[in-house]
C-alpha cells in the first residue's frame, strides 16, 4: 500500500508544468535576497564537485540524492529536475542525507539496505523513476534563495514546491532553534533541517539545506 501510494504521486503530478511558479511566503523571501549579487553555480555542480556524489560509506552526506538526480535526468532529460543544473534560476532545496533515504527504503520495503548503492537500487525497484522524480521535486522550492537565517524567521510559512505540493516551516523554540518541515504524511516524523548542513552552495542563487528525513508528498 505504501509503495502504491508513493508511485501514485508521480501519476497525480504528471500534469504539473509550472516549475517556476511563485513558491515562497513573503516572510521567507526578503528584498535583500533579490538585491544580492549571487553566483550562478548550480546545485548539481556543487553536489558533484571534487568527486562528491558517489556512493561511499558515509551515511551523513548526500550521495543518494545526487545519484537520484542523475538517474532521473538520464532517463528523462527534459525533466523539471534539470532546474538543479541551471544556476541562474533561484531556488532552495532541502536535501535528505543518505541515512534518510535508508529510513525511507526500510519503511517502503521492510528492510534496511546495507549500503548506499543497495538503498538507491531498492528505492528505484520499489517505486520507479517517475515517483523518485516527483519526490525530488517536492524537495525543491523554486523562485527564491532562502538562507538559514531567513528560514529561522519564517515560522508558519507555507512553501509551494516544484512538485506542486506544499510544506510548512516550523521553528522550534529551543536553546538552538530548530527548523522543522511539515510534509503531507501526518503519521511519519517531520523532517528537520540538519544544523551541520545549512547553506550548502552558499553565495549562489541556488542554495540547499540538509535534512534528516525524506519529505513525503503523500500519506504513506
Amino acid at each position: 500500500m505504501q509503495i502504491r501510494r508513493l508511485a501514485g504521486v508521480a501519476v497525480a503530478a504528471a500534469a504539473i508544468t509550472g516549475l517556476l511558479a511563485p513558491g515562497v511566503a513573503s516572510a521567507a523571501d526578503t528584498g535583500s535576497q533579490h538585491r544580492a549579487k549571487l553566483g550562478n553555480n548550480s546545485l548539481a555542480a556543487a553536489l558533484t564537485a571534487h568527486g562528491n556524489g558517489k556512493f561511499d560509506h558515509n551515511w551523513n552526506d548526500y550521495d543518494i540524492v545526487t545519484q537520484a538526480v542523475l538517474a532521473v535526468l538520464k532517463a528523462k532529460p527534459s525533466s523539471p529536475v534539470s532546474v538543479l543544473t541551471q544556476g541562474k534560476v533561484r531556488l532552495t532545496a532541502f536535501i535528505p542525507d543518505d541515512r534518510a533515504f535508508r529510513r525511507l527504503a526500510r519503511d517502503l520495503t521492510g528492510t534496511a539496505p546495507a549500503t548506499e548503492k543497495a538503498t538507491f537500487n531498492a528505492l528505484v525497484s520499489a517505486v520507479g523513476v517517475d515517483a523518485i522524480e516527483q519526490v525530488l521535486l517536492y524537495h525543491v522550492v523554486p523562485g527564491a534563495t532562502i538562507t538559514a537565517k531567513a528560514a529561522l524567521r519564517s515560522n508558519g510559512a507555507v512553501l509551494t514546491t516544484a512538485q506542486g505540493g506544499t510544506i510548512t516551516v516550523g521553528v522550534a523554540d529551543r536553546t538552538v532553534p530548530l527548523i522543522v518541515l511539515q510534509d503531507k504524511d501526518p503519521n511519519a516524523l517531520d523532517p528537520i533541517v540538519d544544523p551541520a548542513g545549512l547553506n550548502l552552495n552558499k553565495g549562489n542563487k541556488q542554495i540547499a539545506h540538509g535534512i534528516v528525513f525524506v519529505l513525503r508528498p503523500a500519506d504513506l
